[in-house]
């Protein structure tokens, strides 16, 4: 049974209209980046909760989350109008297993998303480990809009910082950017337009992890598998490890 931790907001940043980050004071716990917890508020006698994933490092004693606010949703709605000095509930223990103990090695990593799910990969990039274990690592982030590329600062840190082995990838599906791609993550990979943004082979000596919409999701998994690219199971290893990220 969850346990549930008191937490202060300490800011709620808009990214645009829709999308925010809230940062968070709690008492401090471990977790391995890319896992999530629950956020609940208690609303007209009840507790609202929903999963959220971590994009803070584990190291980082204030707690970040990356949410969109849905229409009509129950909790968003509620958390875009939290203000600093509020609180907020954080369910223990942390859960999940979209990490990168469950990839195997691989020469690239590719780390693809849409919309809120760049969320656990960004908490992944914080630490040591993709940087240790791989080659080259790909951060590829679709969005509708270019003001719903998030955390700009941060990732172009870690271009600097990793000349040649970190590459940054945008795509954006309704309107030109300058740097980005234009189209879908499934449509970029099977017309070999991604693979040419990065300079990088989706071999089967790539680690691909999915994360976002579902139907992304599904159609990237059939491209990558006529690529000879399989899903990873624990009791078969394979290229490609997913979260459906609602």
């Amino acid at each position: 049974m969850a346990q549930w931790l008191t937490g202060e907001v300490i800011e709620n940043y808009a990214w645009n209209a829709e999308l925010f980050s809230i940062r968070v004071k709690a008492q401090p716990f471990e977790f391995i980046a890319g896992q999530f917890v629950r956020l609940g508020l208690q609303h007209e006698g009840a507790r609202i909760q929903r999963a959220y994933s971590l994009v803070n490092s584990p190291e980082d004693p204030v707690l970040d989350f990356l949410v969109s606010r849905v229409e009509g949703g129950k909790l968003s709605p509620l958390l875009h109008d939290l203000k600093p000095g509020q609180h907020i509930e954080v369910s223990q223990p942390p859960s999940g297993f979209f990490t990168l103990n469950e990839v195997p090695d691989g020469d690239s990593l590719w780390l693809i998303s849409t919309g809120t799910g760049i969320g656990p990969y960004l908490s992944m990039l914080h630490t040591s480990i993709p940087w240790q274990r791989f080659k080259r690592v790909h951060l590829i982030h679709a969005v509708r809009f270019a003001a719903d590329l998030t955390y700009q600062d941060q990732i172009q840190g870690w271009v600097a910082d990793h000349p040649g082995s970190f590459t940054y990838q945008p795509v954006v599906s309704r309107e030109d950017y300058p740097g980005g791609l234009r189209g879908r993550i499934p449509g970029l990979m099977e017309s070999g337009e991604l693979e040419a943004a990065v300079g990088d082979k989706l071999d089967t000596n790539a680690q691909v992890m999915l994360c976002g919409n579902p139907e992304m999701i599904r159609h990237a998994k059939e491209v990558l598998n006529e690529k000879g690219l399989e899903k990873n199971l624990r009791r078969k290893p394979g290229n490609v490890t997913v979260e459906q990220y609602w």
